[in-house]
């Protein structure tokens, strides 16, 4: 048998730390399933499909070569949610995506977390466009793609839903 090999890099901002996901990270990544919350962001899921969910966000980096990242802080090494650059077949271009459990939020840690995950799709991934796939009830995740700069460009169908897309500047000092 032939084990795949992925490198995941670590990012660190100054409260944060993005890496990979571990396997203590799904508990509180399910419980962010079974919340009210998660209509969202792509709905409630039982713990099989949110170990799917998990598992396929990882596999991301297998197929893609980038993906979320875990967001974990770096005070308590408490896991916060995931955050990253993501192009799952169906999305209309490349996104940032993002989610934060429970007794994390209004801390400015989805902002610090997106930008360093916008800003390495930008100058390591090349990218050259990025958006945001966000719910139209989703007025937190609104809020921040508007703090990041991004406008609301119309809307698309993901998942058999109608979603927001909202449109990312290129970072300054990204590769022309």
């Amino acid at each position: 048998m032939t084990a795949l090999s992925v490198h995941i890099p670590v990012l660190e901002t100054e409260r944060l730390v993005l890496r990979a996901n571990r396997f203590e990270d799904f508990e509180p990544y399910a419980a962010f399933y079974q919340t009210g919350r998660a209509a969202l962001r792509g709905g409630l899921r039982d713990r099989w499909n949110a170990w799917r969910s998990f598992c396929a966000e990882s596999g991301h980096w297998v197929i893609r070569g980038y993906g979320f990242f875990a967001v974990e802080e770096k005070a308590t090494g408490s896991y916060v949610g995931q955050v990253g650059p993501y192009f799952p077949d169906g999305w209309p271009e490349p996104e940032i995506g993002w989610m934060v459990i429970a007794g994390f939020e209004g801390k400015g840690y989805a902002h610090e977390a997106a930008v360093a995950a916008r800003d390495f799709a930008f100058a390591k991934l090349g990218w050259r466009t990025a958006i945001s796939v966000i719910h139209p009830q989703n007025e937190r995740s609104q809020s921040l793609a508007r703090r990041m700069g991004a406008r609301l460009e119309g809307t698309a169908e993901v998942l058999g839903s109608a979603a927001q897309v909202w449109h990312h500047p290129v970072p300054p000092g990204a590769p022309a």
